[in-house]
């Protein structure tokens, strides 16, 4: 039986006034007191500097073009199309500061499509 593996895609957003602060407040408040956090929000920092907030599927919800994560605000997608596969699970949010600027992706595991499931 093989494994299935989680895919990660990187979306297109738009970055919000609302959306920076939210960040940057949750990254002050991290660095005061790691336990701060919201149950579902894990941040971690590289040595570089580079910001990571991962957003478990207890702590977003998904709506038409947008993902709003608890305790942060809302991610604006660029693209209008659906963010997960219908029936995918273990959904993460990931948002990344980079040099470049901020990166949005999505992880999760998309659903298993077996011969029986099939319409004949």
């Amino acid at each position: 039986m093989s494994h299935t593996k989680s895919r990660e895609v990187v979306l297109d957003i738009k970055m919000t006034d609302e959306l920076l602060q939210g960040l940057a407040k949750l990254r002050e408040s991290w660095k005061r007191d790691p336990s701060s956090l919201r149950k579902g929000l894990n941040c971690t920092e590289s040595h570089a500097g580079e910001f990571v907030l991962v957003a478990a599927e207890s702590a977003f919800v998904t709506l038409p073009g947008a993902c709003v994560i608890a305790g942060v605000g809302a991610v604006e997608l660029a693209d209008e199309g659906p963010v997960f596969a219908e029936g995918a699970h273990s959904k993460t949010l990931i948002l990344r500061s980079t040099a470049e600027g901020w990166r949005f992706s999505v992880k999760f595991v998309a659903p298993i499509v077996r011969e029986r499931d099939l319409p004949h």
